[in-house]
């Protein structure tokens, strides 16, 4: 036995008494420090689930609000946008708009073009940044405008238009570098395929534009040269055998009707029968005016037809910005027009002349002259008739 080893024996039996007392408490803490163990791990997973349920609720929230600004993107592009960065679910910068805007799936084509077409800096940033997101490498122009009006639809205000178009040009020029003289070329004879579009695929326009007449629009186009005629006639023979097909998130056909529209956007109209104010998105094309309960509804819900209706403004009370379209020929009688009920039925319109309230002197100006001209202008004439000037201009010869 070694000094340090003792026997059972050698201790007393109040000590061996102390000892199995020790012993037991032992047993009992170390129970005791497994049970705290099992009670720590419980807390611990309790708490993981918790942070996981937590996270996953998060998750849905953020779905959810996204989701909403989307919707409020629809409706109102501006706010949708000042939703979703406010609620950290988008950064304000142009990249990141135009990233939104080109590849988010559910978004409104109009608002993305209402959108791009502002000429605030952060918009016009945005629009440059969107418009590279596009590939045109080794496309002819007919491929480009495809896949370019595929992704928005162009509004109708002809300075957003030129916007729009000159970033358009621009970046098929960065693109495809030997093909125009100058941005200005690709710049019109895009107009010119849009224009041509509409000439042999709207069922509006009677005298369709022939190959020869289109060559002979786009003659001198070129930096004062001529483009060549096979490259003219192979744009002319895609777009007719083939329209544009242009975005409409419904698929319904009015998509011609709406493409290119003379002007749109939120007014307040004057119900016929039950005077009250109502907010709808009106889209002025090919003599017409249309108007819808939301930018994404399939249907208009109503169509008032231009032809022999005049415009003007009117004040009303508590209305300052209205006007009103009547027909100074039939007083009295009900204006031929239609519109759809909630149940679906398509009835005739109730009104002898229709109000239209917009939010400034300014935007009840520019719609009655847009309604003015819808009937005879072409939206496209003016923006390509100035480039075209220009590009005279620059190519006369000094001593002319």
């Amino acid at each position: 036995m070694t000094d340090g080893q003792m026997v059972l024996s050698d201790f007393t039996a109040a000590e061996k008494l102390e000892l199995e007392n020790i012993k037991m408490h032992k047993e009992g803490l170390l129970e005791d420090i497994q049970k705290l163990k099992e009670e720590i791990d419980s807390v611990m997973a309790e708490i993981l689930n918790f942070e996981l349920a937590e996270t996953e609720e998060s998750r849905n929230m953020g779905r959810k609000q996204f989701s909403n600004g989307k919707k409020k993107f629809n409706m109102d592009p501006k706010k949708g946008i000042n939703y979703l960065v406010e609620n950290k679910l988008l950064e304000r910068s142009a990249g990141c708009i135009a990233d939104f805007l080109f590849k988010e799936e559910g978004l409104n084509k109009t608002a993305i073009g209402e959108f791009l077409g502002e000429r605030d800096e952060l918009h016009l940033q945005t629009l440059k940044a969107f418009v590279e997101l596009h590939e045109f490498s080794d496309l002819n122009l007919v491929q480009a405008l495809r896949q370019f009006l595929w992704s928005f639809r162009l509004p109708g205000e002809a300075q957003k238009i030129d916007r729009m178009m000159e970033a358009f040009a621009a970046r098929y020029c960065e693109c495809n570098v030997n093909v125009f003289q100058s941005t200005d070329t690709c710049y019109i004879l895009s107009f010119a395929i849009i224009m041509l579009n509409t000439s042999l695929h709207n069922p509006n326009v009677k005298d369709k534009t022939t190959l020869e007449r289109f060559v002979c629009m786009n003659r001198g186009i070129n930096n004062g040269r001529d483009l060549p005629a096979e490259l003219l006639s192979k744009l002319y023979e895609s777009i007719r055998k083939e329209p544009f097909k242009i975005p409409e998130d419904d698929g319904n056909d009015l998509t011609h009707t709406f493409f290119n529209p003379d002007r749109e956007g939120w007014l307040l109209k004057l119900g016929g029968r039950v005077k009250t104010w109502k907010r709808r998105w009106f889209i002025l094309t090919d003599n017409c005016l249309y108007y819808f309960e939301y930018t994404t509804d399939k249907e208009p819900r109503g169509i008032i037809p231009l032809e022999n209706l005049c415009v003007r403004d009117v004040p009303f009370p508590r209305k300052p910005y209205c006007l009103e379209l009547y027909n100074p020929n039939s007083r009295g009688q009900k204006i031929k027009a239609c519109k759809t009920e909630t149940d679906g039925r398509v009835v005739q319109g109730k009104h002898q002349s229709y109000a239209i309230c917009a939010a400034s002197a300014g935007e009840r100006d520019s719609w009655i002259d847009a309604i003015r001209a819808s009937i005879t202008k072409d939206p496209f004439y003016d923006l390509v008739s100035q480039r075209k000037k220009k590009l005279i201009k620059q190519n006369q010869d000094p001593q002319d």
